[in-house]
């Protein structure tokens, strides 16, 4: 089944973590899509994503899903090394995933610094896999919100999951698939969360099972409670209209293109109006209070992480 580990079994991983090394600050979590590795009077930020399922944008994703991770972090991606599998002998198909990469990473201003590349005929689609780096002062946490913060969410629910419907279902979507297939150029949260950095306690990128996933993954990281009522989570006509046709939920879609956080209560009023002056729309959802780790949606509790809509669809 496509889809991320469950809790129990992403346990056994994230327990198995090799060495000690005290220069790694923060490592393998629930939640967390970061390291922190200390080097001199800085931290490396490092993370590794695969992505193998959007067709039509696969190297632009790639590296804007890894580098994002990085920005959530408090780190401005620099470098990157990509893993590069073809399900065939497909000259023309690396060739356009390798374009997508090298004009993605242009635009960001990160270099690619190494990787492989190599054929493997029992896939069925290509995957390429990113490892971001970076370097910070002040890394920043998934898991560090705390009891009164405000929640705050960059752009709207779905970004990714809107241009995925766009193109890999293009067909089905009809005449919104224009519309939906811009939302690629708006995937980066490199300066949301370069102006979320200096007050949030907490930032994450919510990619797989979109913001109600993200929101999950925070509460149980930071051990508090996240309460968020749906109606305040901006979600753009096309995105509605596009999760009609399909039948998915865009709380519950790739979200890659927002940027979730949380920032102390008085600190709000001024970063909204910074994230406006920079041209990227923003909303609080919600608050932070005590907790073990739980999401309270309206009135649902969400305590286990959701199963991204889009699978279904491909599968």
């Amino acid at each position: 089944m496509i889809g991320k580990l469950d809790p129990d079994d992403l346990a056994m991983v994230v327990s198995r973590t090799g060495a000690r090394d005290d220069d790694v600050q923060v490592g393998p979590g629930y939640g967390e899509d970061a390291a922190e590795i200390r080097v001199g009077d800085q931290s490396l930020v490092v993370s590794s994503d695969p992505l193998s399922l959007a067709r039509e944008r696969l190297g632009t994703l790639a590296v804007n899903v890894a580098c994002n991770d990085v920005a959530a972090s408090g780190a401005d991606p620099r470098w990157l090394t990509n893993v590069v599998f073809l399900s065939d002998d497909d000259p023309e198909t690396l060739d356009v995933v390798t374009q997508q990469i090298d004009d993605s990473a242009r635009e960001l201003g990160v270099a690619i610094v190494g990787g492989h590349s190599e054929y493997a005929p029992d896939l069925s689609r290509p995957m390429v896999t990113m490892t971001a780096m970076g370097l910070t002062d002040a890394f920043v946490p998934t898991g560090g919100a705390e009891p009164g913060d405000r929640l705050i969410l960059t752009k709207g629910a779905g970004i990714e999951g809107t241009a995925i419907l766009a193109t890999d279902f293009r067909d089905e979507v009809g005449e919104n698939a224009n519309r939906g297939e811009s939302f690629f150029e708006e995937i980066s949260v490199v300066e949301d969360a370069r102006i979320l950095r200096e007050d949030a306690t907490a930032m994450h990128d919510p990619t797989e099972g979109g913001v109600v996933t993200g929101l999950l993954e925070m509460a149980e990281a930071s051990g508090v409670c996240l309460e968020v009522a749906r109606e305040d989570v901006p979600v753009r006509d096309v995105t509605r209209e596009l999760c009609d046709t399909m039948g998915v939920d865009p709380l519950r879609i790739f979200g890659s293109g927002a940027l979730l956080a949380a920032v102390p209560e008085d600190a709000v009023s001024a970063v909204l109006s910074d994230l406006y002056e920079a041209g990227i729309s923003a909303d609080e959802i919600g608050r932070v209070v005590d907790g073990d780790g739980e999401l309270v949606v309206d009135e649902e509790v969400v305590s286990e992480p959701p199963r991204d809509d889009l699978y279904h669809l491909w599968e």
